[in-house]
């Protein structure tokens, strides 16, 4: 049985995803913290393919504990979201949104990759987002973020290609789902002194993220099939929904 690797698995597209893979694969479920931890342990104590441990990607003691572990598939889904202006946007924010979902994403793919080499044979699947190819104001920081792990999956295959392994590489970009990941970046915003610098815009912008969530798409179904599809699938990117992935290439293509 396949083992398969989960950073920040405790709820949304990951936990979708979990619910359909659970027999068929062994699963680690990992979390951030110690409260998260016991939760999902009782969410999931009935399921004897699943083991659940703490993992909070940015601390190198938890870290450690994946040099143990055989992978097979590795699902680099954990990431943070802070909104606000790149213009007054404090420094340590933008500097903890790139540790998060970048840097610690890296040190947890060399640990890991490491035993994929010498078994010549693995799965890298690398949780990128629409966000990172089409600009939204106030999320620069994230959205730049995720447009780093793009070009770093495409070098990560391009390096694996040289090296003539079997080891795969995938990319996923979801759209807008409701998870509540989008609205907390949204208003996270607030806690700043994002309000001082926009205060007479306030009013439009909510109005304009109050749009962008209308459209968010309550059913997870059309991502998490592009996530299971990319387990086992050969391609480089899948990306949805749809219409979301429709509408990022148009406005690229007419309003750049």
């Amino acid at each position: 049985m396949k083992k398969i690797l989960i950073t920040g698995a405790t709820s949304g597209i990951a936990k979708e995803l979990i619910k359909r893979i659970k027999n068929n694969y062994y699963i680690y479920v990992t979390t951030h913290t110690n409260n998260e931890l016991k939760n999902i342990k009782e969410y999931y104590k009935n399921d004897n393919n699943i083991e659940c441990f703490k993992l909070d990607i940015t601390n190198e003691l938890d870290r450690n504990k994946l040099y143990n572990l055989d992978i097979d598939i590795l699902i680099c889904n954990a990431a943070i979201s802070i909104g606000g202006s790149i213009i007054n946007m404090n420094v340590d924010d933008i500097r903890n949104i790139y540790e998060v979902n970048v840097f610690s994403n890296i040190e947890v793919i060399q640990i890991i990759i490491k035993n994929m080499l010498k078994k010549n044979s693995g799965k890298i699947i690398i949780m990128g987002s629409l966000a990172s190819i089409i600009p939204i104001a106030n999320i620069g920081a994230y959205s730049s973020s995720k447009a780093s792990l793009i070009k770093i999956s495409e070098c990560l295959k391009k390096e694996l290609k040289i090296l003539n392994t079997n080891i795969k590489v995938s990319l996923i970009e979801p759209g807008l789902y409701h998870t509540g990941f989008n609205n907390l970046m949204f208003n996270n915003k607030y806690d700043t002194n994002f309000d001082n610098l926009f205060k007479e815009e306030l009013e439009l912008i909510r109005k304009k993220e109050n749009i962008i969530l209308f459209f968010e798409k309550k059913n997870l179904n059309s991502i998490v099939n592009k996530l299971e599809e990319s387990i086992n699938g050969d391609k480089f990117i899948y990306r949805a929904p749809l219409l979301q992935v429709v509408g990022a290439k148009l406005y690229n293509l007419f309003f750049e």
